[in-house]
């Protein structure tokens, strides 16, 4: 990836976190952006995002974001300064869940420190 698209990324990563918290749907719950992808030819952006609850929940919010798409792309117009605003898109980023799920598997494999002090 070039030095321009990851600032490209970046900038979209941080404007549309800021803009999030504006938005009034209920069905939007705590949303962490993780990543932005955006096509070189910028028509197009992949919003990763991190959803805390169940699927549903995530299903949900993810929609919500979808449906909130031209909402954000006004912000990104008005903010940035860019020739061509993305068409976003948002898509769950299971990376987090993975993260808890490896940990906890970890810890029922490994023995216990305590175990081994004596």
């Amino acid at each position: 990836m070039s030095g321009r698209m990851r600032r490209v990324n970046e900038s979209i990563l941080q404007t549309l976190s800021e803009a999030l918290p504006s938005l009034k749907d209920p069905r939007i719950g705590f949303v962490t952006i993780t990543a932005v992808r955006t096509t070189p030819d910028l028509h197009q952006a992949r919003v990763f995002v991190s959803v805390l609850g169940p699927k549903k929940k995530i299903a949900r919010t993810i929609e919500a974001l979808n449906a909130a798409h031209g909402v954000l792309q006004a912000t990104l117009n008005r903010e940035l300064r860019m020739k061509r605003i993305p068409q976003l898109t948002f898509e769950y980023d299971p990376t987090a869940e993975e993260a808890v799920r490896m940990t906890k598997l970890i810890d029922e494999l490994a023995p216990a420190d305590d175990d081994n002090e004596s």
